[in-house]
């Protein structure tokens, strides 16, 4: 037979339990202990999940447990980082669920401890970076097929939500209890993508709505602006209030433009880069000629964050290379924090952000908030939830 890696689930919640179904069909994983605070989430699981695996409602206890190797974190957001550091001084391999924090300062504070376990594993759920459209575009872009990137333009707006969804956990879409809106809790692998596949931009300008359309204190519509060191552009469009909604990204480079869409890509390929087009056409109108490109993506079979985890047991037991390590966590976070803090600010925020000056203002937003002072109360009786 052969070994598996054993793992524990933080949080029997939404995703927690979804996590404990999907580890049932991994090969090299083996599910032997979760967590929560609420004894009453373990019947979330499947019977015989919940026959075979020891529960804790006691943290502490959960890490003591003497078959446990690897802890994946699907908890709110406000505890991914301790709940992590835990893991590690107790020897534990990790995978944190997005976003790996709600603000630099803490993602750092993260990486900072994770550096002091070199021989742990240590990811993030990045688990969109799995899928064959994505893993095609970083190709495209990586092995410069595309040429110089001058603009990026990605509308995501098909994070669709009722305000039922907002009202199934006085955590939610709060200041405290999420840390913000839709960049925080639906946007996170999109952001971590954009990072991903163009790189960190230098300037940030945001316009962003607080409860445009919910009844809620945090952000749900955001149109972002972004510069880059080498000219590029780009715009990100969210929002969890439009229905049916959009997503798309395109890509505009020297050699034509890319279309991501509906899991598939064009390629509208220029016969010659735009940039010579624009020095030696004789005609005043004259495109490039171009080609239109349906690219061949591959399929995957298996769910995206069954990928994640096959990947970290193989990094434990192999030495795979990570598709998400942990420490990337933190550019996707700082893109968000910069598109939040440039929207309440009313102003343009430069990259790296001062991440010290985000927190203050995140901690003025708790300690204004109607419903933050019940929500931080809360949440300071307890180092995990169900709901999430």
């Amino acid at each position: 037979m052969s070994k598996k890696v054993k793992f524990g689930i933080i949080g029997i919640g939404n995703m927690g339990t979804a996590h404990s179904q999907m580890m049932e069909n991994i090969s090299n994983v083996e599910l032997v202990a979760v967590c929560d605070i609420n004894e009453k989430a373990f019947d979330r699981m499947t019977p015989a999940t919940r026959e075979k695996v020891n529960c804790y409602t006691d943290v502490n206890e959960f890490f003591k447990d003497p078959q446990l190797e690897a802890v994946l974190i699907a908890v709110p957001h406000y505890f991914h980082v301790d709940l992590a550091i835990a893991a590690m001084e107790h020897g534990k391999h990790v995978i944190v669920e997005k976003p790996i924090s709600v603000h630099k300062a803490e993602a750092q504070r993260l990486i900072d401890a994770a550096e002091k376990y070199p021989e742990l594993v240590r990811s993030a759920m990045f688990n969109q970076r799995t899928l064959p459209a994505h893993r095609k575009l970083k190709s495209m872009i990586d092995n410069g097929e595309l040429g110089k990137i001058n603009r990026v333009n990605w509308i995501i707006t098909d994070w669709f939500r009722t305000q039922r969804y907002y009202d199934s956990g006085d955590w939610r879409a709060t200041w405290a209890g999420e840390g913000g809106g839709v960049l925080l809790n639906q946007c996170p692998h999109q952001l971590d993508l954009m990072q991903w596949l163009f790189g960190m931009p230098v300037l940030v300008s945001a316009q962003v709505k607080i409860g445009k359309y919910h009844d809620i204190e945090v952000e749900d519509e955001v149109n972002a602006y972004l510069e880059y060191e080498n000219g590029c552009v780009g715009n990100f469009i969210t929002t969890t209030g439009e229905a049916p909604g959009t997503n798309r990204l395109e890509v505009t480079a020297e050699r034509g433009r890319v279309i991501l869409e509906d899991g598939q890509i064009t390629f509208l390929r220029n016969e010659v880069e735009t940039s010579v087009q624009i020095r030696e056409s004789e005609l005043g109108f004259r495109k490039p000629d171009t080609w239109e490109c349906k690219i061949n993506i591959g399929s995957e079979s298996r769910p995206q964050h069954a990928v994640v985890v096959e990947n970290v047991a193989n990094a434990i037991l192999k030495g795979e290379k990570l598709i998400a390590p942990l420490a990337e966590g933190i550019r996707g976070l700082e893109l968000g924090n910069a598109m939040l803090m440039s929207g309440l600010t009313k102003a343009p925020v430069t990259l790296p952000i001062d991440s010290a000056k985000y927190a203050a203002m995140l901690a003025d937003l708790i300690a204004n908030s109607k419903r933050g002072a019940k929500v931080v109360k809360e949440a300071a009786a307890t180092n995990m939830s169900s709901t999430y």
